[in-house]
């Protein structure tokens, strides 16, 4: 079972008269109760469970295949970048992706990338800050930089 539910509905877009599609202005609805749920978390009581958690995620975050770097810097760099993540351009255009084998996709909806190169290879975070939509993004950026600035002090 998930402790947090996927978000409601499908992704969705509009297609546009030039021939392209675009993600839909209601798509950001999808996410605005998982933006609240982050938004209720207090980033003192977060950074107070990191630093308690911190001695069982580093030895972790070795195993994965990292030994020798510390988890924490890794985060404060993750945290930094997604912070410096701009605004995309609105309305953002999407394409879906080629399937190609003998199967036909049944789900659509999971197919679509930026149309824009240059969106389509950033971060995977930052791509998942542009699909939530403007003033979710803002609102999620605004969580992650409450969190940064409370693990600021936490050892390397």
């Amino acid at each position: 079972m998930w402790p947090v539910q996927p978000a409601a509905g499908r992704f969705s877009v509009v297609d546009t008269t030039e021939g392209g599609a675009r993600i839909a202005p209601t798509n950001p609805r999808r996410y605005e109760p998982l933006v609240a749920l982050a938004e209720r978390v207090d980033p003192h009581q977060l950074a107070d469970w990191y630093r308690r958690a911190l001695p069982l995620l580093q030895p972790a975050y070795e195993e994965l295949g990292y030994p020798g770097q510390r988890f924490h810097a890794r985060l404060v760099v993750v945290l930094d970048h997604l912070l410096a993540t701009p605004a995309a351009p609105q309305p953002l255009a999407v394409r879906l992706t080629e399937v190609r084998g003998p199967q036909p996709s049944t789900r659509p909806w999971v197919r679509y990338e930026y149309a824009d190169p240059a969106l389509e290879q950033a971060s995977a975070g930052r791509k998942i800050l542009w699909r939530v939509g403007p003033e979710n993004q803002r609102r999620l950026m605004q969580v992650l930089a409450a969190f940064r600035d409370e693990i600021r002090s936490t050892p390397r």
